[in-house]
C-alpha cells in the first residue's frame, strides 16, 4: 500500500510503499476513505521542537483524523463487521490504569495516540483496536466523518462535565478561529448561546468570515484590536463580561484576555497548546473571580462521541461542518495542503486517498 511516512528527523515526509497491516486479535483493518490534516501533523511534518520531544521513534506513518471502511476483523472482534464505516478515537488507552478504571480513559496514564505513537492514517489502510473504532452512519459524508475527532475536542471544550447550563442564554467568547475554534462556535450556536464573540489571529479574512457563518455575532481581529479586545467584549456584554470563555488559540495574549473578559463566577476552557509557559496573575484572573477552569484534552471516551453524533444528525449543523472543509486534495498532495494551512487562508483540509 501507499503511505506517507516520516522517515528522518527533518522537515519533510515521503510517499512510500508498505505492507498492508494485518488485524491482530482485537483489531480491525480500515480502508481509508477520507483523512484530514491536524496541527499535530504539521508539527510532525516540520519536525519542530514539539515533534522532536514527542515522537519516540521513526519511521512512522502519521495522521489521525479519518473515516474509512472496515475490511478485516481480528479473531476477537465482536461488534463490527466488514463493510462498516468507522472513524477513529485516537486515544488508545490501556484500560487498566487508575484513570481508565474510573471512567477517564481519555487521560490514561499509559496513553498512546494514533499517528503519533502508532502508525496512523495517511495511508491506504491502517489498523485500530476495535474499542477505538467509532461506527458511523453509512450516509455520513466521509470528509465530514473524518473531522469528528477535532469536532469532539470542540464539544468537550464547550461542554466539560456536561455544562449545558453554562451555554443556553449565556454570553461566550471564543479566543481563536482555527478549525476547532470554528467548530466550537457552531456548537455554541446550536446549544443556544445568547451572544458569541470570537477573536481571530491577525487579520484572517477567510477564518473571520467562516466564524460569522458558524454563528459568531461579533468577530474581532487580534492584530487590529489587540489592546481593545477586553473592552470591546465587556462593552458588548453591558459591562458584565462573558459567562464562558474558550481559549482555542494557544496564544499567551489570548489566555490573559479570556480571563480579563470573564464575568466573576464564570468558566474558562483551555484547549490551545502554548509554545512556552504563560505568566498569569492568578489572584485577579482566577481566585478573586471565583472562576472555574477546565483543561481540555481529547474527548471523553465515549460520551463526547455520542454528543457529536447527535449534533451531526442535524442537517443544518452538518452543512456548517462542510463549510469548514475549504479544500479537498489528493493525499499525494499533502505538502500543498500543509502549505495552505500555514498560510492561514483555509479552514480544514481534507485528503482523498488518491496516489
Amino acid at each position: 500500500m501507499y503511505a506517507i511516512v516520516k522517515k528522518h528527523p527533518e522537515p519533510k515526509a515521503e510517499i512510500t510503499t508498505l505492507e498492508v497491516p494485518k488485524a491482530e486479535e482485537n483489531q480491525v483493518v480500515v480502508k481509508v476513505k477520507a483523512a484530514s490534516i491536524c496541527g499535530t501533523d504539521i508539527h510532525i511534518w516540520d519536525w519542530n521542537q514539539w515533534a522532536r520531544n514527542r515522537i519516540k521513534k521513526l519511521p512512522i506513518v502519521f495522521g489521525h483524523e479519518v473515516a474509512g471502511e472496515v475490511v478485516q476483523l481480528g479473531r476477537n472482534v465482536a461488534n463490527l463487521q466488514e463493510g462498516d464505516m468507522v472513524s477513529a478515537e485516537t486515544h488508545i488507552a490501556d484500560g487498566t490504569c487508575y484513570q481508565c478504571r474510573t471512567n477517564r480513559m481519555h487521560i490514561c496514564q499509559n496513553l498512546r495516540i494514533l499517528g503519533v505513537d502508532t502508525d496512523g492514517v495517511f495511508a491506504e489502510y491502517f489498523s485500530l483496536p476495535e474499542r477505538n473504532a467509532w461506527k458511523n452512519d453509512p450516509k455520513l459524508e466521509p470528509a465530514i466523518a473524518s473531522i469528528q475527532e477535532p469536532l469532539g475536542n470542540a464539544v468537550q471544550a464547550v461542554l466539560p462535565k456536561d455544562h449545558i447550563a453554562d451555554i443556553a442564554g449565556k454570553n461566550v467568547a471564543v479566543m481563536g478561529c482555527g478549525p476547532i475554534g470554528l467548530m466550537a462556535i457552531a456548537v455554541l450556536k446550536e446549544l443556544g448561546a445568547a451572544r458569541i464573540i470570537a477573536t481571530a489571529g491577525g487579520f484572517n479574512k477567510v477564518r473571520m468570515e467562516l466564524a460569522k457563518k458558524m454563528g459568531a455575532d461579533m468577530v474581532l481581529s487580534a492584530r487590529e484590536e489587540d489592546k481593545n479586545i477586553v473592552k470591546i467584549i465587556r462593552d458588548a456584554t453591558n459591562g458584565s463580561g462573558v459567562d464562558v470563555a474558550l481559549e482555542m488559540s494557544g496564544a499567551s495574549a489570548a489566555v490573559k484576555q479570556a480571563f480579563e473578559a470573564l464575568t466573576p463566577g464564570g468558566r474558562v476552557s483551555l484547549l490551545g497548546i502554548f509554545e512556552r509557559p504563560v505568566e498569569l496573575n492568578l489572584n485577579d484572573a482566577l481566585i478573586f473571580k471565583a472562576a472555574t477552569v477546565y483543561g481540555i484534552t481529547g474527548r471523553r471516551m465515549f460520551q463526547t462521541w455520542y454528543q457529536v453524533k447527535g449534533l451531526l444528525a442535524n442537517s443544518r449543523f452538518r452543512e456548517k461542518m462542510s463549510w469548514i472543509i475549504t479544500h479537498n486534495l489528493p493525499m499525494r498532495d499533502i505538502a500543498k495542503g500543509i502549505d495552505l494551512i500555514k498560510s492561514k487562508q483555509t479552514g480544514k483540509v481534507s485528503l482523498e486517498p488518491k496516489w
